[in-house]
């Protein structure tokens, strides 16, 4: 009983048309959910229903019937009694007729028509029922939008779910169909509409059938929507996109091949228009026509198309062909939409049809292309009428010869042959006829026109060629003809291309471009049909390969030849070409790699590494033989430098680091073995190191360490927790048999440290670096060994100076597991001053002020240099505990913020260095690092650890700052604060933007002051421009307007950086949203400021400047007063 009552109310308040659309569809859902949950049935609500449904209301009858369809649209997919089913749609159609109700009958009887697959259907009598009430007693276009759509979409239904129905009705659902769609506008109704039209196409095929009978009315009520002229709202869901409407429009325009005499005219009308967008759709349409009208109806039309698609090209090609390195694998020029779909239509005309080539073969202009040719050897030569002649019809014939095989051999036949007597291939006889001359060489007349016609017909032919599992379904005979003749012409067609090549000089790019083009043209076809012999490949091979090792600069031969051959290389991997595989391995990758290894030669070792690299990432197996040649390069340049003090040879070690880390390392997820290879790399480079006890030669090899390092540091991160074992153990070993470890028994006090000097041989160096790398990139599960030996080689190792030990040493406090404590003691405990440990807490380890590094840091002991190199080493080490939430860090960071501080706990000054240093610091704890401790370098992160930095640091660095006695000090605590809050993610400073904001703004001002801390003050500011930009901090930015623009004002002409200048300039500008209470008093200030910025020396400010002094300039107007 309950229920009823709460059904009586919900029904009641849907019918009541004076309450709100959300109150009816709440009711509307609470009624849905008891039908859903048989708490309610369908004959239940029916019965309950019965006074709304039969009232002599008008609108209450109205809405009760759309009540009970809504709720048939919820039950869809519900079993129903085929009963209640039979007794609904009876219901439903005999309601169509009243005008009142025909939303809520179109709605119920769609949902029931739309009913599948679940008990309870509309039978084929109701659904015929259904669409002969609806014919006859709808008029659409008398209702409203949401109505119409619904009479469309319902047509729709009926004619997919119940075709044999529909036939029943024929002349009726046309003529439904025809005056529905009369005078209709609305783009969601045309969709639907134009659907129904292409179902009917399909459902009376017959040329006795309704549609065939009323094409001519029914193709005038679409066509007059052709084309469309409709743009859909941008961002609007709802909206149908125009390509989708016209989409529509075209397949029903060609749903059926009784529209043809009636659409093909009109298209053709279509195409001389101006507007670019009627031209495509035309020709999309035509297109659309070919396919679904027949040949036998097209064919009438094919001169006019013809004509059609002639006028399309020649008018939306342009004379520019490039010669650029982009056009070796495109067509060279520019191709508009136009122009694309007419190659498209021309292409399914031909590949429908082979007849339409004849057009095309007898076209005058196309006969005429060898004429124009051979007039002119250069192709800026030509005027810009032979040159668009050229390019269209290089196109028609490339577009008609890649159609089918069958049309690939009449162009060939028709024309090749031909071209190959312009060229000077073939010579004319007494007798007229053509005749290969077999040692054309000399007489070949390299037409630039030619040779670009040539390469597009190979280009057009080489995708007809069928992969090995369509040989066998392949009549030989489909491909003689064409491939034949290529055959034939190979030789000379190659040595062409060739003597193209070898014939340009710097001063024309167009003659290499084309020879090597065509080179590539002819190297290209796969399979066993392939009309190039194995010979002429690798002839094709050699020639390119001579361009890159004969260069010895890097000229746009030499670029469009190494292009080249990535192509064919790539092309080889992707179809499985093993016999070319051998070839290019034997000509190309052995060729480039034993260059890399070779002595030197005449082309630069830069350029041999990168056309080494990109021609061997085409394939697993030269990867594989180029990092074994790369290995080899580097331990004979390394050992000439050792032995015999050549720097070139370690210069030539630091290119090949280089181009390893940048080149191979990057593409290991897609080469298999790459891995295993890089890690044997990385295992030979310490063992050369290990073999060169002693260099010869000492240097200052800055780079080469540093690339060392990168790509040590990089293989090790990416190579798997074995293999990194490997490398680390022998790391280990060379280390061990070396002249280091003698550092760790350095005792770590005072007396012993005060006289490091960063002293290590170069050898040495190298090898610290190197090892602090392999360290770096380990992952938290591979052995280190020996922790305990090695961490004290590193802490001494750094306060000699060795920054890459200290950041060896963060990441091992980041990633030890249980050695972590070890670790620590050993750091700080170990340290301490007097070697004593602190007994009130022997589980954790202490290392705030009272370690003698955190002592060596406020200056109570050692040199500025000891000093500086304590510091920079805590920072790191306090990076490692910080990313990983150890809380000791807090301690390092309190040691830190006394190092900021104008004089230590005894009242000794602070060098302005240490300061500086101990500022910095901030910033290698804070910012993300590429060298160190990251997630590509297996850190072990912690959610939320700079948020949480930031919440204790903060607080402290403020109250120093109110509190700095000295002005240095008060600057170095800005410092230190600008790169925390600069480093920590945006949405912390907008959930702290009132309480952040006069700090930012006194840092600003502060930092301003000296050029050195140029960077610090940018990356501030661009923590207050996004301040500015969001809502969060709408109310404080307002708040503080006045200090905002009086610091941005400043800015605007600060010196020393550009950056600095131009994003003030931007800020002035984004004030404008705040209030204008706020801004409107500054304006005069801020206009003399951008004013003076007019002037600035860089051409980005100036143009910021004008935007921003417009802006204000336009508020300044509005704003004057009557």
């Amino acid at each position: 009983m309950a229920a009823l009552n709460n059904l009586t109310e919900h029904l009641e308040a849907f019918v009541d048309v004076t309450r709100s659309p959300t109150h009816h569809a709440e009711s509307l859902k609470a009624i849905a959910t008891s039908l859903e949950k048989s708490v309610l049935s369908i004959n239940q609500l029916v019965v309950e229903m019965d006074m709304y449904l039969t009232t002599t209301d008008d609108v209450v009858r109205a809405r009760g019937i759309l009540l009970l369809a809504e709720m048939l649209d919820y039950l869809k997919s519900k079993p129903l009694d085929n009963a209640v089913v039979n007794s609904l749609v009876g219901f439903f159609t005999a309601k169509l007729a009243e005008w009142r109700s025909v939303r809520g009958a179109l709605t119920g009887c769609l949902a029931l028509i739309k009913r599948k697959g679940v008990a309870g259907l509309v039978t084929a009598v109701d659904a015929e029922a259904v669409a002969k009430s609806m014919a006859q007693s709808v008029q659409v276009q008398s209702l409203a939008l949401y109505d119409r759509k619904l009479c469309f979409e319902l047509l729709e239904c009926l004619l997919e779910q119940y075709p044999e129905a529909m036939i029943n009705l024929g002349d009726l659902m046309v003529y439904a169909t025809c005056e529905a769609i009369d005078g209709e506008k609305d783009p969601p109704c045309l969709m639907v509409a134009f659907h129904v039209v292409e179902l009917l196409a399909r459902l009376f095929p017959s040329p006795s059938g309704p549609v065939a009978s009323e094409a001519s009315d029914l193709f005038e009520f679409i066509s007059c929507y052709f084309p469309l002229h409709y743009t859909h709202t941008k961002g609007d869901e709802a909206s149908i996109p125009r390509e989708d409407l016209s989409r529509g429009l075209s397949l029903a325009i060609s749903s059926t091949p009784f529209f043809e005499p009636y659409a093909i005219p009109l298209l053709l009308e279509k195409l001389s228009s101006s507007l670019p967008v009627a031209k495509v759709d035309s020709l999309i349409c035509l297109k659309d026509c070919a396919v679904n009208y027949g040949v036998n109806r097209m064919k009438k039309h094919y001169k006019g198309i013809w004509s059609a698609i002639k006028d399309a090209l020649y008018a939306s090609t342009g004379t520019d062909l490039s010669f650029g390195l982009e056009s070796l694998t495109s067509p060279g020029f520019e191709m508009n939409e136009i122009h694309i779909e007419a190659a498209n239509l021309l292409q399914r005309l031909v590949k429908q049809d082979i007849s339409f080539l004849g057009l095309v073969a007898d076209d005058i202009r196309v006969k005429m292309i060898f004429d124009t040719i051979s007039r002119y050897s250069r192709y800026e030569e030509m005027p810009d009428t032979s040159k668009l002649e050229v390019l269209v019809v290089s196109q028609i014939l490339f577009v008609s010869a890649r159609a089918s095989v069958e049309s690939c051999n009449t162009i060939f036949e028709t024309f090749f042959v031909r071209l190959m007597n312009t060229l000077g291939i073939v010579e004319k006889t007494s007798s007229g006829d053509l005749v290969h001359n077999e040692n054309s060489t000399g007489s070949t007349r390299l037409y630039h026109g030619g040779l670009h016609l040539c390469i597009e017909l190979l280009t057009a032919s080489k995708d007809l060629i069928p992969s090995s599992e369509e040989n066998s379904s392949t009549p030989e005979s489909a491909q003689q003809s064409w491939c034949s003749i290529v055959n034939r012409f190979s030789v000379s067609l190659i040595e062409a291309f060739t003597s193209a090549v070898q014939s340009s000089n710097d001063d024309c790019s167009a003659d290499a471009y084309l020879g090597v083009k065509g080179l590539l043209a002819m190297g290209m076809f796969r399979g066993g049909f392939s009309p190039v012999s194995r010979s002429e490949f690798e002839k094709i091979l050699t020639t390119l390969t001579s361009i890159i090792t004969d260069n010895s600069a890097k000229t746009v031969k030499w670029e469009l030849a190494l292009k080249a051959l990535v192509c064919m290389g790539s092309f080889i991997d992707q179809y499985h070409e093993s016999e070319k595989a051998m070839s290019y391995m034997g000509i190309v990758v052995e060729t480039l790699v034993s260059l890399v290894c070779s002595s030197p030669c005449g082309l630069p070792h830069p350029m041999i590494l990168e056309a080494t690299s990109e021609v061997c990432s085409t394939r697993p197996t030269y990867v594989e033989k180029m990092v074994q040649g790369f290995e080899e390069a580097f331990c004979s340049s390394f050992s000439d430098f050792c032995v015999n003090g050549n720097f070139k040879s370690i210069e030539n070690c630091s290119q090949l680091l280089e181009c390893v880390t940048n080149k191979l390392l990057p593409r290991l997820t897609e080469i298999d073995g790459l891995e295993k290879s890089l890690v044997h790399f990385a295992i030979s480079m310490w063992n050369q190191i290990e073999s060169s006890v002693v260099f010869s030669y000492d240097f200052n090899g800055r780079e080469f360490v540093e690339a060392a390092m990168k790509t040590m540091r990089q293989i090790v991160g990416v190579a798997s927790v074995e293999s990194q074992n490997s490398i680390i153990q022998k790391a280990y070993n060379v280390i061990s048999s070396s002249t280091l470890p003698a550092m760790e028994s350095v005792p770590l006090t005072f007396a012993a440290l005060e006289g490091l000097q960063r002293d290590l041989s170069t050898r040495n160096e190298l090898m610290l670096s190197l090892f602090a790398s392999v360290v770096i990139g380990a992952s938290p599960m591979a052995s280190i060994p020996d922790v305990k030996s090695l961490i004290k080689l590193f802490l001494v190792s750094f306060l000699k100076g060795y920054i890459p030990a200290a950041q060896a040493l963060g990441s091992m406090v980041n990633k030890l597991g249980t050695g972590l404590e070890e670790a620590c003691d050993t750091i700080f405990h170990e340290s301490s001053v007097g070697n004593n440990t602190s007994s009130v807490d022997s589980s954790k380890t202490i290392c705030g002020s009272e370690t003698l590094l955190a002592k060596i840091c406020l200056g109570f002991y050692g040199s500025l240099d000891l000093q500086t190199r304590a510091i920079t080493g805590l920072a790191w080490i306090g990076k490692g505990l910080l990313m990983r939430g150890d809380k000791r860090v807090n301690e390092i960071a309190l040691v830190l913020v006394e190092c900021l501080k104008s004089t230590n706990s005894s009242g000794i000054a602070l060098h302005p260095s240490a300061m500086k240093h101990a500022a910095d610091a901030f910033l290698t704890l804070m910012s993300d690092s590429e060298a160190c401790l990251n997630r590509k370098l297996h850190a072990v992160i912690r959610p939320l650890y700079k948020q949480r930095f930031f919440s204790i640091t903060v607080p402290v660095l403020e109250s120093l700052i109110v509190n700095s006695q000295t002005p240095l000090s008060r600057t170095m605590l800005h410092v230190a604060l600008a790169h925390v809050i600069s480093n920590v993610p945006v949405t912390v400073i907008l959930d702290n933007t009132k309480k952040l904001l006069p700090i930012i703004l006194e840092g600003s001002s502060v930092l301003s002051v000296e050029s050195e801390h140029k960077e610090t003050l940018f990356s501030l500011l661009l923590v207050l421009s996004g301040t500015l930009t969001d809502i969060k901090g709408q109310q404080s930015v307002s708040d503080n307007a006045h200090r905002i623009i009086e610091c941005l004002v400043k800015l605007a002409s600060y010196p020393h950086l550009m950056v600095v200048r131009e994003t003030a300039i931007q800020c002035l500008a984004t004030l404008l949203e705040l209030p204008h209470r706020r801004i409107y008093p500054f304006r005069r200030e801020v206009l003399q400021a951008v004013s003076k910025a007019l002037d600035d020396p860089k051409r980005r400010v100036r143009e910021e400047a004008i935007k921003c002094r417009q802006a204000w300039t336009s508020i300044s107007s509005r704003s004057t007063p009557f």
